[in-house]
């Protein structure tokens, strides 16, 4: 319980360190400066806006001209273009009508002393058949011209006014046109071919007409009028927009501009900072969980949480850095290394904290990277961050030396090149074949970047920290390491019971998900102590008399309970992870040495088992305890004279079943479903190294 708190604590203290970190560096780019500026004098520095607000007071001023402009709808009457049309066709109909009248007279009266009928007697007439509208609004003097006209002119005099009212009445003829539309019609009639008699007498005829036909709609002007005003978009000051240049003079729409913003007061500098607070509070809680989980993986490994707080330093310090002399005309966000923190993070702790800790950076270079605008993030840079990272740590396997990160590297520049491909042929400018060419330039150094400084923060996390990477260890498993050397010349059995244990191990490891690569390392150093002594333990002893033989059973016992012991002294003195030094002090457990302790019972019935048994501490991790496993289970088998695989399984079996028994195991986080699959890696194993094999027959000597 006491563990469980200090690793709460430990988490706590952590993710706060890491939030106030994240929020002060982060601080700057949603803090925005206020002025104190009077109208009427220049401007000390070019100034933008902060954030997007709609200026109502211009967006107003627009919609209020667009209204204006707006100009009234009219209907065009077609019941008085009908009727004005009708009017005109009556009057030369009602002429037609009289001269067939007539005529019709004529051919019935054959008295030769009848009197011809005078024009007036014929204007008398017309107007009697005419209506009312038509005799008011034209004289004697035009029906008395018009009917003296040939027929024929008459009738082309027709055609002419009535296509001319059409061509008028067509456009409308409103209240304050009529005299233009009037003077329209007439030129119509004055540019046809009739005589300037005909010409004359239609043009008055015309003149009474043509009459307003265009009556104004108040209801469809009203509707227009909204939709302009709803057509309006609003006037929006952007973020970034520049309000006032540097020495260009604080007009008073400048000053109000300024004001809207809140750059003339801190009234809307509080909402940023709690924005801002949210947004780290959920980052900071992500990583809290992420490092409580680490906690419980590690068992509370202290250096595995402080290396997570010191990346996080270093990578976000790397894009505050960068951001000071980046532009929106120079995005050199583009070059900075962000893939060196998860690079490090896989290999030095997990890779589900390096994709957890992607987002986060790619999140907080976003806020970094926005040019100092409040409220806005720089979303092109957030997509390239943790593309570029999730490449990095896609790209990052296999690892068996340093040359493993720059091939990572080689697979994080494609990743950026496309990546900074895509944004440049997604945007509407254009981009000249130079530009292409510098861009992709910076995603490539980015990666080798990232690979060269991972290469060179890997030795002071491995050093410092002492924490343990795949190529540590792979550097560890070199033959050419002291150690190993020394265990080979001083112990050449052990050197090759470690070889032996360190394959069963890997191999039943990585079986069950475990670290096959720390099991073959912490094999390969598990029986560094019996170099201290190495005669003591059988698989040295050749040719030589056992010493055991002739010192008592507890003596041998301390000699042989020493060894995990002496070893773990020895690899702390040459500064050994710590990783491997557990093993070496664990692989025994508190197993009990069965041998001398029913030798010396023999002699002493009072002899108390915990003499002789190991001081422990029992396997606390996986590897551990396959290892402690592996170890007893490769030496039982090697002492068989004659191995087959109902023994071999015989003895896997029952040794695993021994160690569960005994409470060996109970402290490691392996379940009866490892242990089952453990097993059966192990008896596969052994058979494929102790297989049947031809006996050759001997040549007889002669």
């Amino acid at each position: 319980m006491q563990n469980l708190r200090k690793n709460w604590l430990l988490v706590f203290i952590s993710t706060l360190f890491i939030g106030l970190f994240f929020f002060f560096i982060t601080w700057g780019n949603i803090h925005t400066e206020t002025y104190n500026i009077e109208r009427f004098t220049n401007a000390n520095e070019t100034i933008r806006s902060p954030i997007n607000i709609e200026n109502e007071q211009e967006t107003q001023r627009k919609t209020r001209e667009t209204v204006q402009s707006v100009e009234d709808r009219f209907n065009i009457s077609e019941e008085i273009t009908n009727e004005r049309l009708a009017y005109a066709n009556e009057i030369f109909e009602a002429i037609s009508k009289l001269e067939e009248e007539e005529l019709a007279s004529e051919e019935e009266s054959n008295d030769a002393t009848r009197l011809p009928v005078t024009t007036q007697e014929k204007v008398q007439r017309l107007k009697q058949i005419l209506s009312d509208e038509i005799t008011e609004g034209l004289s004697d003097n035009v029906l008395a011209t018009l009917v003296e006209i040939p027929k024929e002119q008459r009738e082309e005099g027709k055609e002419v006014l009535i296509e001319a009212l059409n061509d008028t009445f067509e456009t409308g003829v409103r209240t304050e046109s009529v005299e233009s539309a009037t003077s329209h019609a007439n030129e119509l009639i004055a540019y046809s071919e009739l005589d300037s008699e005909v010409t004359e007498v239609l043009t008055d005829i015309a003149d009474f007409a043509v009459v307003e036909n265009s009556i104004y709609d108040a209801e469809r002007t009203s509707e227009a009028r909204k939709d302009a005003a709803s057509s309006v978009e609003p006037v929006m000051i952007r973020a970034g927009e520049i309000i006032v240049r540097e020495g260009q003079t604080i007009t008073n729409e400048v000053y109000e501009e300024l004001k809207l913003v809140g750059l003339l007061n801190n009234q809307r500098n509080l909402y940023p900072i709690i924005g801002l607070a949210l947004l780290i509070l959920l980052l900071a809680s992500f990583v809290a969980y992420e490092l409580n989980w680490i906690s419980k993986r590690f068992k509370g490994d202290k250096r595995k949480i402080v290396s997570i707080i010191l990346i996080s330093i270093i990578v976000v310090s790397l894009m505050k850095i960068v951001s000071i002399y980046t532009t929106q005309s120079n995005q050199l966000f583009f070059v900075v290394p962000l893939a060196t923190g998860v690079l490090l993070i896989k290999q030095l702790i997990h890779e589900r904290s390096a994709i957890v800790l992607s987002v986060i950076y790619a999140i907080l270079g976003s806020i970094i990277f926005n040019h100092q605008i409040p409220g806005s993030l720089n979303v092109e840079a957030g997509v390239y961050f943790l593309l570029s990272q999730l490449a990095a740590i896609i790209f990052l396997m296999n690892v068996k030396d340093r040359m493993a990160i720059l091939k990572a590297g080689a697979g994080m520049s494609a990743v950026n090149i496309v990546t900074l491909l895509s944004f440049i042929f997604l945007s509407f400018e254009k981009y000249a074949i130079g530009d292409i060419f510098i861009q992709s330039a910076y995603g490539v150094v980015a990666a080798f970047l990232s690979a060269v400084l991972t290469i060179g923060l890997l030795p002071f996390f491995e050093t410092v920290l002492g924490i343990l990477s795949d190529i540590k260890l792979l550097q560890l498993s070199s033959p050419n390491q002291p150690l190993l050397k020394k265990l080979l010349t001083k112990a050449p059995g052990t050197y090759h019971h470690s070889i032996m244990v360190a394959n069963l191990s890997e191999t039943a490891c990585e079986a069950i998900g475990a670290n096959g690569l720390l099991a073959r390392v912490g094999a390969y150093y598990h029986d560094m102590g019996k170099t201290v002594r190495p005669h003591y333990f059988i698989e040295n002893q050749l040719a030589i008399k056992n010493p055991h033989d002739v010192i008592s059973p507890a003596e041998s016992a301390d000699i042989i309970i020493s060894h995990p012991y002496d070893g773990a002294d020895m690899l702390k003195k040459h500064r050994i992870p710590k990783e491997i030094v557990d093993i070496a002090t664990q692989h025994h457990g508190t197993t009990l040495l069965k041998y001398f302790y029913y030798k010396e019972k023999e002699k002493n019935k009072k002899v108390k088992e915990e003499s002789f048994r190991y001081p422990g501490p029992k396997p606390q991790t996986k590897e551990a305890a396959i290892i402690c496993i592996c170890d007893s289970v490769e030496a039982a088998v090697r002492s068989l004279k004659e191995p087959t695989e109902e023994k071999i399984e015989d003895i896997v079996v029952s040794i695993i079943r021994d160690r569960m028994t005994d409470g060996q195991l109970d402290e490691s986080p392996l379940t009866l479903e490892d242990l089952n699959l453990v097993q059966r890696t192990i008896c596969d194993t052994l058979k494929g190294i102790f297989h049947s094999r031809i006996q050759y027959p001997m040549k007889e000597a002669k």
